[in-house]
């Protein structure tokens, strides 16, 4: 009798295991209707995507504000008295016209960029003027007149031919420094200091354009680089005295408003600000020259390694 009480208490037991188990329930409308709102907003995510991606030439114009007169940068720091011949862009809508237009990879916005007026950023004779900030401090150019620039290229040849082989190892072109496309120039009652350079990457069969201005401040200095191609230089070179006078510190961030017992003076002179190799100066790794690209085209907008990286690939002829 007991064994058979035994028996009949696994069976209600196994039958109550099975009455507990889970049986999926038929999806309820609402459901089914959540399931297909989630594959719909998916689908219309993509076609959004796919839309943003073939954005048209006048539809990526129309997404941003030209901006024209007085433009103050960041927190009251500098201001830009633009000429009519110029607009400018804040850093979303310059951002929206290097990576949307120009193919580079999204990255943090720049303060803005300075365009010629009249001239579709997407034609390809336009050219473009970044704007950045790098506070790290007073630059002293108390030896502004004692660097020999001649000698300066010749170290940097040297260096970027040095530095070549390891360049190769980790994926990149070698890089050939051809000379000054325009020897350093500064400005010691505006304190502002400019120059360019001519480039080679691998085998390219075109040169590389790298101008740069920089305007030293109270804790570090405006960056302006130019984004053009080399054979634009006549048309830099003309526009550069209007780039230079537009740019100016404000009051209280002004080089002449230092102050030695609260203010950093910088790792380094006017000649690592040249040289490029301001990274090294500040112990950061700057083995590589970083680049902006127009149209496909690699532009070097920065050397030393302290900046955002763009790739891109060559120009086809």
């Amino acid at each position: 009798m007991l064994i058979k009480e035994l028996i009949f208490a696994a069976l209600l037991l196994t039958s109550a295991a099975s009455a507990l188990a889970v049986v999926p329930a038929p999806a309820s409308p609402e459901t089914e209707e959540a399931r297909d709102n989630a594959a719909y907003d998916e689908e219309a995510a993509d076609e959004a995507q796919a839309h943003e991606d073939d954005i048209s030439e006048e539809e990526l114009l129309a997404s941003v504000h030209f901006q024209r007169g007085k433009i103050v940068l960041g927190d009251n720091l500098a201001t830009l008295d633009l000429p009519e011949q110029f607009v400018f862009l804040n850093g979303a809508d310059a951002e929206t016209i290097l990576s949307k237009g120009w193919g580079n990879p999204p990255s943090e916005p720049p303060l803005g960029m300075i365009l010629p007026a009249g001239i579709s950023p997407l034609a390809d004779e336009s050219w473009a003027v970044t704007v950045e900030y790098e506070e790290n401090g007073y630059v002293e150019d108390g030896d502004a007149s004692d660097i020999d620039y001649s000698e300066m290229l010749s170290d940097m040849q040297k260096d970027i031919l040095e530095g070549n082989e390891q360049r190769i190892k980790e994926g990149y072109d070698k890089i050939q420094l051809i000379g000054w496309a325009s020897k350093p120039h500064y400005d010691a009652t505006a304190k502002k200091l400019y120059w360019a350079k001519e480039l080679k990457f691998g085998d390219a069969d075109y040169n590389t354009l790298n101008y740069n201005i920089r305007v030293l401040g109270r804790k570090g200095v405006l960056v302006l680089n130019f984004i053009a191609n080399m054979d634009q230089l006549p048309t830099i070179e003309k526009n550069l005295p209007n780039v230079l006078a537009m740019t100016e510190f404000n009051d209280g961030s002004r080089y002449a408003d230092f102050n030695p017992d609260l203010d950093q003076v910088a790792a380094y002179g006017l000649g690592a600000l040249v040289a490029g190799n301001v990274a090294a100066k500040l112990g950061v790794f700057a083995a590589i020259l970083l680049f902006l690209k127009k149209f496909g085209v690699l532009l070097v907008a920065a050397a030393g390694g302290l900046f955002k990286m763009f790739g891109g690939k060559k120009k086809q002829p």
